[in-house]
This record gives C-alpha cells, sequence and structure tokens, in this order.
C-alpha cells in the first residue's frame, strides 16, 4: 500500500546519508524525481504487461504526485512549493554547470 513512499523515503535517505554539501542534496533530489518520471514514460510506453504492472505498484509518478497521493489542503500546497523551489534550484545548478564548462560538445 505504501511501497511508493517507502521507495521514496529509501532513496532520499540514501542521498542524505551519502552527501554532505547542499548542492548534492538538491542534485540527488532532482535525480530522484527524473528517476520515476523516467520509469513512468517506460511505463506507458513498453508493450510488456509484467513490467507495467511492477512499476505501477512500485514506483510512484513524480514527487509531485506523490505529495498529492498522501497530503492534502494547506499541507499538500506548501509541499508542492517546496518541491517547485526545490527544482528550481536543481535548475539554477545545472544552468551554472553549463555555462561554466569552457568547450560545450
Amino acid at each position: 500500500m505504501y511501497v511508493d513512499l517507502i521507495i521514496l523515503i529509501a532513496l532520499l535517505v540514501f542521498v542524505i546519508i551519502y552527501s554532505k554539501r547542499f548542492q548534492t542534496y538538491i542534485f540527488g533530489f532532482g535525480m530522484i524525481d527524473i528517476f520515476f518520471r523516467i520509469l513512468e514514460f517506460l511505463k506507458n510506453n513498453i508493450p510488456i504487461s509484467g513490467i507495467k504492472g511492477q512499476i505501477s505498484k512500485y514506483v510512484p509518478v513524480s514527487i509531485p504526485n506523490m505529495i498529492d497521493k498522501y497530503t492534502d489542503g494547506t499541507i499538500s500546497l506548501l509541499l508542492v512549493w517546496a518541491y517547485v523551489i526545490v527544482m528550481i534550484i536543481f535548475l539554477y545548478y545545472i544552468i551554472i554547470i553549463f555555462i561554466k564548462r569552457k568547450k560545450i560538445v
């Protein structure tokens, strides 16, 4: 029932344990959400029912989807805004890294 929540918490704990800087937390959070979205894409575009069933059962669609699933009202609104702020920071770090590259190939 709460398998998707347990998976998300486990991934977040993994990121927290193995990171030492704020930037690493942001990258970990962004990577987790991108990973969930890629799996959702695969679920929708791979015609193998076994894979679809496993992904649907154990993997959340995205972090905002989980926020909406397990909370409501003001708490949901605050968590979604926190998610948006974290993703804006993630985008900022990505852009900074892209700009600092001397050679783009």
